[in-house]
């Protein structure tokens, strides 16, 4: 039996599996080894899974997760993980989850748009190039995380909509001064963000609105895709923000003369039959 999960900043899914059968799926908050330490990893493990996780027999346990680039990120999740698990553990990043999920053993290019960003060229067996997503600051355009900070920016300085400020400002019970403690001053500043965007989804009929998604998504095509040998491979996305505005998605990528052929929630059904051929 192997344990696998996948996780970004917001949201980590976990599932058992035997012989290619999923025996229990779970999810949880994200694990991001850029924004907590070993004891806080070990400690969100240990209590946001069920206790029968670590009572069954788990041959390995295979890991990928946003911020798992580095040797020392990876070194800080595989230790967390064996002092829970007692077992022999693999970490890779989210992206190569991706790339495995959506290609399996084909070469393409795997784009991940969710709370946050990224992209890579994926030759069938590992990942040969990746344009740096830089975070939500200084990259991860198309993202969540990005959306949301491109329309707070206009609402501080009141340059977004009226009356979408007004509804803004209502619904989350918010001020000014509390937006701006929640991104320069919370542990996990990109989740507020990404937040910020499921409130711009039912504006999408406003132009302003449905500007800022098309616009967000252009810069991830042309920072990110266009950096690729893109018109020579299939291109594939996964993610939350991918999967649900998949249509606004398939519309700038043919402003770029691409046609998407996937576009998955989750990597997760790709991993499970990967693993089982490996």
């Amino acid at each position: 039996m192997n344990l696998i999960a996948e996780s970004g900043s917001t949201r980590a899914e976990w599932v058992l599996v035997e012989n290619n059968i999923v025996l229990q799926r779970v999810f949880t908050e994200g694990i991001n080894p850029y924004f907590q330490n070993r004891r806080e990893i070990s400690r969100a493990v240990r209590l946001n899974l069920p206790e029968n996780f670590f009572k069954r027999k788990i041959e390995h346990v295979f890991f990928y997760g946003a911020g798992c680039n580095s040797e020392e990120k990876k070194g800080i999740l595989s230790a967390s993980l064996v002092a829970q698990f007692k077992t022999p553990i693999t970490v890779q990043s989210d992206l190569l989850a991706a790339a495995r999920g959506l290609f399996k053993s084909e070469a393409g290019i795997a784009c991940i748009l969710s709370s946050g960003s990224n992209s890579c060229f994926y030759d069938g067996t590992e990942i040969v190039k990746n344009v740096r997503p830089a975070g939500y600051i200084l990259g991860d355009e198309g993202s969540e995380s990005v959306l949301g900070k491109r329309f707070l920016a206009d609402v501080l300085k009141e340059v977004a909509p009226w009356r979408l400020t007004k509804d803004f400002y209502d619904k989350f019970r918010i001020t000014p001064d509390n937006v701006l403690d929640s991104v320069y001053n919370s542990s996990f500043p990109s989740r507020f963000l990404s937040t910020v965007s499921y409130f711009l989804d039912s504006y999408l009929d406003n132009e302003y609105v449905y500007g800022l998604f098309t616009e967000n998504l252009r810069a991830f095509f042309s920072r990110s895709v266009c950096q690729y040998d893109y018109k020579k491979y299939p291109i594939r996305f996964v993610g939350s923000f991918a999967s649900k505005h998949s249509e606004i998605l398939q519309d700038v990528a043919r402003e770029y003369g691409i046609k998407i052929d996937l576009i998955l929630e989750s990597p997760m059904s790709g991993l499970i039959e990967y693993h089982a051929d490996f």
